[in-house]
């Protein structure tokens, strides 16, 4: 995994979390810190979980990294 897509993977999770956090107690953390879901810098904050969760978009069509075997070390 790259290391955009672990920032991506960050961000996606604190996107979550605060979507939790509306959805269970209808408190927005990123709006309470950033002055109210209005302000320039929540907006880019909003902007940046959406391009992450775009970016792991693709991890769902990843291929699964197949695991080679080797019969030397995989005896029973």
């Amino acid at each position: 995994m790259s290391s955009i897509q672990r920032i991506a993977l960050v961000l996606t999770i604190i996107g979550a979390i605060n979507w939790g956090l509306i959805g269970f107690f209808q408190f927005d953390l990123v709006a309470s810190i950033f002055g109210g879901q209005d302000s320039a810098l929540s907006r880019i904050i909003y902007g940046l979980v959406g391009i992450a969760g775009l970016i792991n978009l693709g991890l769902l069509f990843k291929p699964n990294e197949e695991r080679v075997r080797d019969p030397e070390t995989d005896r029973v």
